[in-house]
């Protein structure tokens, strides 16, 4: 991410003046928890398991599943307002932060993690940084561990058509943003299968569909092998 884009992030962690930073957790991850106890029990939320989650903001998410499930937690974040935040909310909970781009090899374990959540981040990475960010991901994951990731989605979104038409970059699919100079890079579901292609199971993709609002889509993947 761009300098200016972090100091953006920095910025809102600590005066809030442009996006309303929700302390609870997202919904969207709620609903994965469910769908997961659904399938498998506790099995992957539990006291034993270890969570990674990129791009952890305030913390919020390392918590519910830290408070609700007794999971252990690594959160990483290139905002240092956002980590400092996330440090002071988390108290004695097993969580630890670290000021980190995760664009680059991350200093984890292989086979290290049981859950990645991946929501709203790595839109914000070239595709070469993304391609990394998957080795990565797959490296670190268990297998038979899952992915949650949540991100852009393009189709049906004329709010991206039109990003991607006025502030275009050299990447296909990717644009920058006119508020805070970052690239993001907003996915196709044919593009985020081709990208777990090989290495994940997808095992269910919820949409948004408000007409006002960004497209998002959550992919539930689970790790093959």
């Amino acid at each position: 991410m761009k300098k200016n884009a972090r100091h953006f992030w920095d910025k809102e962690y600590k005066t809030g003046s442009h996006l309303t930073l929700s302390d609870a957790p997202s919904e969207d991850l709620v609903k994965f928890t469910r769908w997961l106890i659904r399938q498998s029990g506790r099995e992957f939320l539990n006291p034993t398991v270890s969570v990674l989650d990129l791009g952890c903001g305030n913390g919020r998410n390392l918590i519910y599943l830290a408070e609700q499930f007794g999971l252990r937690g690594v959160g990483y974040d290139s905002s240092h307002e956002a980590v400092a935040t996330a440090k002071r909310r988390s108290g004695n909970l097993p969580i630890t932060y670290e000021v980190r781009s995760v664009g680059k090899s991350l200093p984890l374990p292989d086979k290290s993690q049981t859950l990645v959540l991946d929501m709203m981040t790595s839109h914000f990475l070239s595709a070469k940084e993304r391609e990394l960010l998957g080795n990565e991901i797959s490296r670190l994951l268990k297998p038979g561990g899952w992915l949650f990731w949540k991100t852009f989605l393009r189709d049906g979104d004329r709010h991206a058509e039109r990003l991607l038409r006025e502030y275009p970059t050299d990447e296909s699919g990717s644009y920058i943003h006119p508020e805070f100079g970052a690239t993001e890079h907003v996915f196709t579901e044919e593009e985020a299968r081709t990208a777990l292609n090989n290495r994940f199971i997808i095992h269910k993709i919820t949409k948004s569909h408000n007409p006002d609002k960004r497209r998002s889509m959550s992919l539930y993947a689970k790790k093959a092998g």
